[in-house]
Formats: structure tokens, C-alpha cells, sequence
């Protein structure tokens, strides 16, 4: 983007032209602040469903005033060319309207509408569902996933899974439903599956997966852009979501242990053990996008149980994730720790990431790792503070 806009900035100024991006991005709150530190003004509109059907970015369109594609990939060279074209009379089009939700429900529940085999409903069904999350909400957000998953069970459709684990990772980062992005991953592995071309799709799993299967670092620039923005005077625009470990992570060719990592801080299992459920413990696993790859990054979150108004102690020492991998397993770094929260309490999730490689003569089929999480937690608001264990079971698929 940043080479077209120098490329294009005069046309610009000059209003020969005008430049409007699309996005296929989870977060568009980070593209706004890549736009932000890149000093790009012009409008960028949100595909993160990919509705547009592309498998692979970026793409440049000329498009003239009458809407007429002039060319699709198109180089900077074609400017010229597509600038002399002289104007096309044409009539302004009426701004489009949001869809009516419930008219449109009224069609796909129509008896003419039920036989998905028929292309034409497939599509009306499709174009509901997208509505329904892109239009509906927060609200209706609930009721777009239900709808997905359904439809899904009815017709095993590509396109819904990955429309299904955006809908499911958008609920999760809002208010961290419990598996949403174990289901959400899992959603976007099924699509990929069925069309292991689809680079908009693997990009998705990547962003959360393991180094060996990075093409780069997703996010490696947000520090840099708000350092430099704020070296400006501006204020970096906020993001709602920030990117971390995975996100954050560069690329390798080779699996790299960490060998520092202190000793197993209860190997005796002597750490009283959260009885109660605490600290809720979900683990993740995002296993590499590449045909006959083995890696996985294990993404273990950790949360305070609200129904118990548990919540961390941050005036003692870091919560701490430790793993015992059988023989032949490597894991980057047997312990990981998350760091406290702000003030003497908070109620924050927290999260260690871990890359775990199997031996080469794993047998195919799932394989369960363990370790535990050491936290100090307190109970109610005026309850006692505890130093707990909590034991982990981590399935891995080896294929």
C-alpha cells in the first residue's frame, strides 16, 4: 500500500483519482493504525469474511467513474494509460441500504428455499448469515454462530467454516467465551482443508500458529509505528485486541529450544491443588498449515472464575505454566511465565505460548502432553490468598 500511495499522492491531491483499500483483516483497528503511521488518509473498507472471494492480497483494480474495472492486478505503469481514457457519462447510483434482516430470514425459511443443493439458495443462505453478523451487532452476534454451525451440519460448506471461526473469534476477543478459539482455529483448519489455496484462509491459522510455519512476523510493526507516531505528536490509534506472542513471533527454519530454562518448580507435586476451579485453564493448539508438518503452538490461557470472584494476587510472584514432554518431544521452553496484572489485584486472562515439535517416529494419532500452572489467587473480595497447583492435559494430533 505504502509504495501506491507515493506512487499515486499527486493524483490524489489533485482529485484526478481516488484511492479506497479493502482489507481481508480480523483487526481493522490495526490497519488503522498502520494507515495512521503510514500517513495514508484515504478510506479503507473491511472484508474480514473475505467476501470477495480472493485467496491472496494484495490486489491493485482500476476502476473508472462509471464503475467499469478498466484492470484488474494492475502496476503503477498503467496509470498513465488508464488516466487517458476519456470520462464516461454515467448516473449516480443510490447509496446502498443495510438488508432487511427479517425479510431476508422470511426467504431462506421458505419451504422453495430449503434444497442447498440448489446454488441459488445456498447463496440466499449465505448472504443471510453474512448479514445477520456483518449487520446485526453484538447483539445478534450469538445468533450468527448459531446459524453457521447449523448450516454446517446441513452442508459441509468451505466458506461457512471460515465465516464461522471469524464470527467465533470476533465473540472471543469480546468477551472470551470459553473455546471459541479453540473452535474458531478448528473452523478455519476445516476450510483450509478443503482448499489448501486459499492463502487469505491459511494466513488466518498462521497468524496464531507455530514459527516453523510463519511466512513473517504478523504484527512485529505496531511498536515501531507507534513509537514513530508518537515521535510526530499524534497519539497512536488504540487497538482492541493487541497483538502478542504468536502474532509477534518471527519466522524460523529450524526448532529452537530455549536451553536456560530454570528446573520444574514442583516436581514432587507438592503445591496445594485448585480444587475449587479457581483459575479456569483452557489450551489451544494451532497445528502448522504445511502438508506433512509437525510443529503445533500451544496456546494456554488462564482465568479467573467470575461465579467465585476469584481473582489474581499480583503481590507475589508471576503466574507460572510448566510442561513434561515424553521422551523425544521438544518443547521451545519447558516453562513460561505471565507476567501480574496492574494493581494489587485485577481479573485480567492471562497467557503462556508454547511450540512443541514430536519426534520423527511419533505414531500418528493424538498424543497427550502434561504440565501444570502454578498462580496465586484470591478468593471473593475480602477472601484468602492461595498459592495453587493446576494439572494440564494437552492432546496433540501427530498425522
Amino acid at each position: 500500500m505504502p509504495v501506491w500511495h507515493e506512487a499515486t499522492k499527486a493524483l490524489q491531491e489533485s482529485g484526478q483519482i481516488q484511492v479506497v483499500g479493502i482489507i481481508q483483516e480480523q483487526h481493522p483497528d490495526r490497519c488503522a493504525l498502520f494507515m495512521q503511521w503510514k500517513e495514508m488518509d484515504w478510506p479503507i473498507m473491511v472484508d474480514s469474511l473475505d467476501l470477495l472471494g480472493v485467496s491472496a492480497v494484495p490486489i491493485t483494480v482500476l476502476i473508472d467513474e462509471a464503475g467499469v474495472v478498466y484492470k484488474v492486478r494492475a502496476r503503477t505503469r498503467d496509470l498513465e494509460a488508464f488516466l487517458s481514457e476519456p470520462p464516461v457519462e454515467f448516473e449516480e447510483a443510490a447509496a446502498p441500504q443495510a438488508p432487511n434482516l427479517e425479510e431476508l430470514r422470511a426467504h431462506v425459511s421458505s419451504e422453495d428455499s430449503s434444497d442447498l443443493r440448489d446454488p441459488a439458495n445456498l447463496n440466499a443462505l449465505r448472504y443471510f448469515i453474512d448479514s445477520v453478523f456483518l449487520w446485526g451487532g453484538p447483539q445478534r452476534l450469538d445468533e450468527a454462530i448459531l446459524i453457521y454451525q447449523s448450516t454446517l451440519v446441513m452442508h459441509d460448506d468451505a466458506t461457512f467454516a471460515f465465516h464461522l471461526g471469524v464470527a467465533l473469534q470476533s465473540r472471543y476477543e469480546k468477551s472470551h467465551e470459553p473455546d471459541d478459539f479453540a473452535r474458531a482455529i478448528k473452523a478455519w483448519s476445516h476450510a483450509l482443508a478443503s482448499d489448501p489455496n486459499q492463502y487469505i484462509w491459511r494466513r488466518r491459522i498462521q497468524q496464531y500458529g507455530p514459527r516453523l510455519d510463519k511466512p513473517y512476523s504478523f504484527y512485529d510493526w505496531v511498536s515501531q509505528a507507534r513509537d514513530e507516531i508518537s515521535a510526530r505528536g499524534e497519539t497512536p490509534l488504540p487497538l482492541g485486541t493487541e497483538p502478542r506472542g504468536a502474532e509477534l513471533a518471527y519466522p524460523a527454519r529450524t526448532f529452537v529450544v530455549d536451553e536456560t530454562a530454570k528446573a520444574d518448580p514442583d516436581p514432587d507435586a507438592r503445591i496445594n491443588l485448585d480444587q475449587r476451579g479457581l483459575i479456569g485453564i483452557e489450551t489451544i493448539v494451532v497445528p502448522t498449515t504445511e502438508a506433512g508438518g509437525s510443529s503445533s503452538r500451544v496456546h494456554v490461557l488462564l482465568t479467573p472464575n467470575e461465579s467465585l470472584n476469584a481473582h489474581w494476587n499480583n503481590e507475589s510472584d508471576e503466574t507460572e505454566v510448566w510442561l513434561s514432554p515424553p521422551p523425544g518431544w521438544r518443547v521451545n521452553a519447558l516453562g513460561r511465565t505471565a507476567p501480574n496484572g496492574p494493581g494489587a489485584v485485577s481479573t485480567e486472562p492471562r497467557r503462556v505460548e508454547f511450540e512443541i515439535l514430536p519426534p520423527d517416529d511419533a505414531s500418528p494419532g493424538i498424543h497427550v502432553l502434561s504440565g501444570y500452572a502454578l498462580y496465586y489467587v484470591c478468593e471473593d473480595a475480602d477472601g484468602q490468598c492461595l498459592y495453587l497447583r493446576r494439572d494440564i492435559q494437552i492432546p496433540i494430533t501427530v498425522r
